[in-house]
């Protein structure tokens, strides 16, 4: 006697926020701001958590507004997981700077350009 009122799942709880850090494989870190006030002094403070989020597909980037939802255990610290990518993050991709690069394009006291000899 299994009514489909009975076997329907219950909503999941859903939260908004920002990709902070690609921590490892299939695994990143969403920044979801708050608001709340001050116990005492009733000022409203900006406040963060910090979730550790499943990705399945690896499709998100550092920046990227998700939304997430709450799932089982995944990992010692997984408990959410992404359900969409709301807006992309708009970067470019990161290319690594050396040391020498830097110098070339700069001139400081030490890599004078030489003066012509006439």
């Amino acid at each position: 006697m299994s009514s489909p009122a009975l076997n329907a799942r219950n909503p999941r709880k859903t939260l908004t926020g920002f990709v902070s850090s690609r921590s490892g494989d299939k695994s990143v870190k969403v920044t979801v701001a708050y608001k709340t006030p001050h116990p005492l002094y009733h000022k409203v403070v900006n406040r963060q958590t910090v979730l550790h989020v499943h990705d399945e597909q690896n499709e998100t980037k550092l920046g990227d507004k998700v939304e997430v939802m709450a799932t089982r255990p995944l990992s010692r610290l997984k408990r959410w997981r992404v359900t969409s990518i709301l807006q992309k993050a708009i970067t470019t991709d990161a290319v690594a700077v050396t040391e020498s690069d830097v110098a070339a394009q700069v001139p400081t006291k030490t890599t004078k350009p030489a003066a012509p000899v006439a």
